[in-house]
This record gives structure tokens, C-alpha cells and sequence, in this order.
């Protein structure tokens, strides 16, 4: 890891042990960025690694999780899909607390493990539902 100080001097590894100054150019391309570190002196793009990849891999499932759509938003991407209606899919939720909690929500988070429940339920796939929250529509699957 490298750490800057507000006069663009570059540390190693988060200890106070001066290792350069850098000209405005580098700052700029380096600075504020994960994806270079230091290796044998030299400024090293580090995007190829396993850790860094696991790392972006991480954000990108945060990222989704959180990512939200409405009730309506829902129920018209299933009906244009395959015409399911609120009440046919209610119907099919068997469990009194899941649809308690489908029924009641205002908003669905993709990284609520009911939305997976109902998605497998409905033979979607987790990256269907990742572009549905993505998109606000299912894909289109071409046979």
C-alpha cells in the first residue's frame, strides 16, 4: 500500500519512511487509486493479481446488493416477462413470513435472500436478477 502526504511525498506501506516525491503528472494518474503499488521501487499496475481481482469482485456483489427497485418496477418487469400478475405471484409464495415481508416491503433489495428465493421459484437465474435490479427489466434469453 502507499500512502501519500498532502506535499505528494509517497510512503510504503502506511509507515512514515519517505521513499520519493512525485511531479503533479504522477500524482494525478496514481493517487486515489487502488489498482498501483509499489514494487521494487516502481509504480506497478497490480490489476492483474488475485487479491486485487477478489477485491473488485467484493465491491461489485456490495454494489449490487444494494442496489433497490420498487414494488412496481417488480411486478411490470415480471408481467413483461412472463405475464405474472401481483396476485399469481403472491399465490405462489407458500411461506407466511416471506410473504409478509414481499407483501409489505416498499422497495426490494437485490441482496435480500427472499428476492433470490422467489427468483429461483421463477426460474431466474442470480445474474437475471443482477440485471433486473441493474436494468429495471429481465434480459431478453434468445433460444
Amino acid at each position: 500500500m502507499i500512502y501519500f502526504d498532502t506535499k505528494k511525498n509517497a510512503y510504503g506501506y502506511e509507515i512514515p519512511n519517505y521513499i520519493a516525491t512525485v511531479d503533479d503528472a504522477t500524482w494525478l494518474q496514481y493517487a486515489g487509486t487502488d489498482k498501483w503499488d509499489i514494487v521494487d521501487g516502481q509504480f506497478t499496475d497490480i490489476t492483474d493479481t488475485e487479491e486485487y481481482q477478489q477485491k473488485e469482485e467484493q465491491k461489485e456483489r456490495e454494489r449490487i446488493a444494494k442496489l433497490s427497485l420498487t414494488k412496481r418496477e417488480v411486478f411490470l418487469a415480471l408481467y413483461k416477462d412472463k405475464g405474472i400478475t401481483p396476485e399469481q405471484l403472491k399465490a405462489q409464495i407458500l411461506d407466511a413470513e416471506a410473504l409478509i415481508e414481499f407483501e409489505y416491503a416498499t422497495e426490494y433489495y437485490r441482496g435480500n435472500p427472499l428476492i433470490d428465493q422467489i427468483g429461483i421459484m421463477l426460474g431466474y437465474t442470480s445474474k437475471d436478477l443482477d440485471y433486473l435490479f441493474e436494468h429495471k427489466e429481465l434480459p431478453t434469453h434468445e433460444d
